[in-house]
């Protein structure tokens, strides 16, 4: 009896315990959570819809054989989202505001008005995306597109920046699918590990165009812009510096690491039994299913899925933080249409156009995405240049500024990125 009475008073002790175990293990994945941040958060949005599509052509039509390139692309971001989160970070202003203030209005103009034309384009495909993604489990787009952009609309105007910046964290969980959609395609590791360590280049143009492609679409204006406001936004101050550069480059090479999934998801499976081109990301997804299976087929799509609503929603907001900034308008997220009327309307008026074009039934994306290309093409090296100037004044970066090795490296990037995307906006544009 007294063993029954002591059990059982154990048993009552022991109870108040449990939740306080469970709020432990809540505040640990909360601190973890804390610890990622726009870094993560740009880098994944660059993997969209159109970079999906662009990474499952290059695995369906060349295999292993570029996973190289993504390795010295990977070291690439990972400089370029140091670089702009640390000047975040320093100087308290956005890389608009900044070359605004350096440079002066026209080149603040000229950049506000590519960086609007170009992430229009970009953003009603990847509403579009989303509106893929949920068709393949039987979901009309004039249904789920507009609920998609409601929620995200939702997020970004009504709540804070610290709730709308965990939401954008939760929403790159969906791209653990992709590794787990290769895995389930059973690539030859050992030829994996090879096209990693050994380049290999083919004399073609069609290897050279998605080489240059590759490079484009890891690499894009929007990121680095939504990634140094965002770290503005987010409060980070000098003590931040260290975590905030070492999560910048931790999300690249999350998300280069993912695009690198998705290229032996579909070399494993499209190149190798001869499917050497697909339409859309929507198109790999279906085209996987018959080679390895319907969990890979959708594994593929939830990746999809993410991708393309995490996109949408951080596209409105970086093209706001760019106007905002270049003409000296209020922005915040979170803030009142009467507190930021200019940051809100853009903001809204990109999700309701891109809502609109996304349900209208044959949509011409594939047209839409080639002159967001080229304009793209265009930003990019600007972008760049910047990036490099202001990360390297000893006047505005002062002891954080960038110097010595990573300067030269960063420096290269900039210049070969910078070459490859004028290619890119050649070959479109004069289809040589």
């Amino acid at each position: 009896m007294r063993g029954s009475i002591r059990g059982l008073r154990s048993l009552v002790s022991a109870r108040p315990h449990l939740p306080s175990r469970l709020r432990s293990r809540r505040s640990r994945v909360l601190v973890f959570v804390g610890l990622l941040g726009p870094g993560l958060i740009a880098a994944n949005a660059g993997n969209d819809a159109g970079g999906v599509a662009t990474y499952s052509e290059v695995g369906a039509r060349y295999g292993y054989t570029l996973l190289w390139a993504m390795v010295l692309i990977t070291v690439s971001l990972a400089l370029v989202q140091r670089a702009a989160a640390r000047m975040g970070v320093v100087t308290g202003k956005g890389l608009a505001e900044l070359i605004r203030e350096r440079y002066g209005i026209r080149w603040s103009a000229f950049a506000t008005l590519a960086v609007l034309v170009a992430n229009f384009g970009i953003c009603i495909s990847d509403f579009v995306g989303v509106g893929a993604a949920l068709g393949l489990a039987g979901v009309p787009a004039q249904l789920s597109v507009p609920i998609a952009a409601a929620g995200i609309w939702l997020v970004i105007v009504r709540g804070s920046y610290r709730s709308a910046e965990r939401i954008f964290i939760w929403m790159t969980i969906p791209f653990f699918a992709y590794p787990v959609a290769a895995i389930l395609a059973h690539p030859d590791w050992g030829e994996v590990g090879h096209a990693l360590l050994v380049p290999q280049l083919q004399g073609n143009s069609e290897f050279l165009l998605l080489f240059v492609a590759l490079a484009g679409t890891t690499i894009t204006p929007y990121m680095q812009l939504y990634l140094q406001s965002a770290v503005v936004e987010r409060g980070a101050t000098e003590d931040d510096l260290p975590a905030e550069s070492r999560e910048a480059v931790g999300g690249a090479l999350f998300a280069n690491l993912v695009a690198s999934f998705i290229i032996i998801a579909t070399g494993a499976t499209l190149y190798v039994s001869g499917v050497h081109s697909i339409g859309s990301a929507a198109d790999a997804a279906k085209a996987l299913g018959p080679l390895a299976g319907q969990y890979a087929e959708l594994l593929f799509g939830i990746g999809l899925l993410g991708a393309s609503l995490l996109a949408a929603a951080i596209l409105p907001i970086a093209t706001s933080y760019v106007v905002a900034e270049s003409l000296g308008f209020e922005k915040g997220i979170g803030r009142r249409t009467e507190e930021a009327p200019v940051f809100i309307g853009l903001i809204t008026a990109m999700i309701v156009v891109s809502t609109i074009v996304a349900v209208i039934p044959g949509v011409p994306v594939i047209s839409l995405l080639i002159g967001v290309q080229v304009v793209n093409g265009l930003l990019l090296p600007i972008n760049l240049f910047f990036i490099w100037r202001l990360a390297r004044s000893e006047e505005l970066m002062g002891a954080h500024r960038n110097k010595g090795a990573v300067d030269w490296v960063t420096a290269a990037t900039v210049a070969v990125t910078s070459a490859l995307s004028l290619i890119l906006v050649a070959v479109t544009v004069f289809g040589l």
